[in-house]
């Protein structure tokens, strides 16, 4: 079990966990905060981050700025693989596709999704994340390439 997941089992049942893990999870990799997600569910195979709409995360429009929302996707799946990678196991992003598919009105939610996969020999994983507003509309749909290798 990585450690990020023993963090997450001993706070992550509680609202309070949940803000020190996600706050945790930004010390770590500092860009994150800029966002300011919190982390929702974490576990082996999904992860759920959540966004609140506020001042700086919008854009010129009121919307939820579309880079924040990358961000948010890059963070889910991120941590996702984290937790799911067995420890002999590295992984690395190598790439995001993204699709703008509706304006942000309102607070978002992504969800990562990892695939079943085989670990052992390296490979190329792409890991779909869905991010959707308060009333469940896609507004957000990314595939992040994840590159996963043996620990040398």
């Amino acid at each position: 079990m990585s450690s990020a997941a023993s963090i997450w089992q001993r706070l992550g049942g509680t609202a309070p966990g949940r803000w020190l893990f996600s706050r945790m999870v930004c010390f770590k990799a500092p860009y994150f905060a800029s966002i300011s997600p919190l982390f929702v569910e974490l576990g082996e195979g999904r992860t759920v981050v959540f966004l609140k709409k506020r001042r700086k995360v919008q854009n010129h429009l009121g919307t939820v700025h579309a880079i924040a929302m990358a961000n948010l996707c890059e963070i889910a799946a991120g941590t996702l693989m984290e937790v799911s990678v067995p420890a002999n196991q590295r992984w690395i992003p190598k790439g995001m596709t993204i699709e703008y598919l509706a304006k942000a009105l309102t607070d978002v939610t992504a969800t990562a999704l990892l695939p079943s996969l085989q670990f052992g020999a390296a490979q190329d994983v792409s890991v779909p994340v869905s991010v959707r507003d308060r009333d469940s509309t896609e507004v957000v749909r990314a595939d992040i390439s994840m590159y996963v290798s043996p620990r040398l």
